[in-house]
């Protein structure tokens, strides 16, 4: 990786002369030098530019998003590059939020909607082209022969459908502004900064729970985005289920390295830490070291998922015996959790209760322990009013999806986990059972499995809709996939 130039903050590019990194190999830049870069360059703007295949969307949720908050100022930033270590940031990854309402991914960008009339003005605020004559594009650290061409203004109003201007104008701006302003905070530092004296942490807060709530329920590209994303996934699970031979003889993080190449070979990147856990690791249930050995005869629990490149994500978990065929004592665990996750499937469907789908795969799961004598004479009842089960259960049996693998976070509990459903939610339902290694109150030969199915559900008009349905779910549907995919 070069090093002989130091970053430059957008805040900071014009103002300050661009400064050198230290120990960089050339001492300065001579006049003729500095002279000769700023000409002979051709004129490579775009034109005629199509808009993104989501701009009638994301116009539609900004219309959401003003009816909801009329006569104030919106201000919601993409966010800055975080780094790293030292000079080396991390891949930019814009926020949810602000993705969603513009469907850009730039960073450093700021979504504002002005108060005009009886609703708002949409305005993106974006780094422009980097500057041919302060030699900005060469020098600086994020300059275009650093990091790549960015859009000019012209061309980003073309492809958003939104007017665009200089980012950099825009924290003065907002410092001048008067009136009732709302921001998304914890993603532009320099943005708060300008608007520290004119918002209240409840406010913005309120801002942000509506963001949340209104992607309860997906748009039709949305939808078509995650079964994209289920899709990609099915085939990363192929590509791990051909090379488990050489992740057996290397280990969990072969099995991680194979699914990312299919993240970003069919999408933007893997959508979370992909879970490749093997052995006794599959009973931690964010096990994501996937640093340890991958053994004939145990179980692979691998939980991981596809993010698009428009940053919808997949959440997919299979249970795989490595040697391509369950034990008894492991079917007879991972039959019990596919009857759990058939019975919460099933409970999806609109009108129902969110939580209906988790107390339908508790109640098979608690049925089960008590059937196996985990549970003393106690009913399945009694079990489920104490909580027992989840000794073995541990989590809940699902989430919302979308942009976030635990999309609408932040939405109000009576929206969300109170809340009903309704076509276009798009959930996980995602039952398991685990048996610590160290777990003295069931038998020796349980310790250390650890077993979980997870599929994406879209809830339809007339129930539900799997979008990870390619992927086989039965015990024996599983043996035969894994066969012929080896071979």
């Amino acid at each position: 990786m070069s090093e002989e130039l130091a970053p430059e903050t957008p805040e900071t590019a014009e103002a300050e002369p661009i400064k050198q990194r230290k120990n960089g190999l050339y001492p300065g830049i001579s006049d003729e030098l500095a002279e000769n870069m700023k000409s002979g360059w051709a004129d490579t703007e775009l034109h005629g530019l199509e808009p993104i295949a989501q701009a009638s969307y994301t116009a539609a949720r900004r219309a959401a998003l003003s009816a909801r908050f009329p006569g104030e100022r919106l201000v919601i930033p993409a966010g800055n590059l975080k780094t790293r270590s030292n000079d080396t940031e991390y891949a930019f990854r814009p926020s949810t939020e602000y993705a969603y309402l513009t469907g850009d991914l730039a960073q450093d960008g700021v979504l504002v909607l002005e108060p005009s009339g009886g609703g708002h003005t949409a305005t993106v605020y974006l780094l422009p082209r980097s500057d041919r004559e302060n030699g900005e594009f060469w020098l600086d650290g994020q300059g275009e022969l650093w990091v790549g061409r960015r859009n000019s203004l012209t061309e980003a109003e073309q492809l958003l459908g939104i007017p665009a201007k200089d980012v950099r104008e825009l924290p003065a701006a907002l410092a001048e502004a008067t009136g009732p302003v709302r921001n998304v905070r914890g993603h532009d530092a320099g943005i708060e900064a300008a608007l520290t004296d004119k918002v209240t942490a409840e406010r913005d807060e309120e801002l942000r729970v509506f963001l949340s709530e209104a992607r309860l329920v997906k748009d039709a590209f949305e939808i078509a985005e995650l079964q994209k994303a289920c899709d990609a996934t099915a085939r990363g699970f192929e590509d791990v289920v051909k090379v488990l031979d050489r992740a057996e003889a290397t280990s969990e993080r072969y099995i991680e390295g194979t699914f990312f190449l299919r993240a970003r070979v069919d999408g933007n990147d893997i959508g979370y830490g992909s879970i490749c856990a093997a052995g006794p690791h599959a009973t931690t249930l964010h096990w994501v070291r996937n640093n340890g050995a991958v053994r004939s005869g145990e179980l692979l629990l691998l939980d991981a998922g596809v993010e698009t490149d428009e940053l919808y994500t997949a959440d997919v978990t299979r249970t795989l015996p490595i040697n391509g065929t369950f034990s008894p004592l492991q079917r007879k665990i991972y039959d019990a959790v596919y009857e759990a996750q058939e019975a919460g499937i099933a409970a999806v469907k609109p009108g129902a209760a969110f939580r209906d789908f988790h107390d339908a795969a508790q109640r098979v799961l608690a049925q089960k322990l008590v059937e196996w004598g985990l549970l003393g004479d106690l009913s399945v009842d009694k079990v489920l009013e104490l909580g027992l089960q989840r000794r073995w259960t541990l989590h809940g049996t699902g989430h919302m999806l979308g942009m976030d693998v635990h999309d609408c976070a932040v939405a109000r509990t009576e929206s969300y986990v109170d809340g009903t459903l309704e076509p276009g939610v798009c959930l996980t339902v995602e039952p398991g059972l685990y048996f610590q290694a160290d777990d003295l109150t069931v038998p020796e030969e349980y310790r250390g499995i650890g077993v979980r199915i997870e599929d994406d559900i879209l809830v339809t008009e007339d129930g539900n809709r799997n979008l990870s349905a390619t992927l086989p779910r039965r015990a024996d549907e599983v043996e035969a996939w894994m066969a012929r995919l080896k071979g």
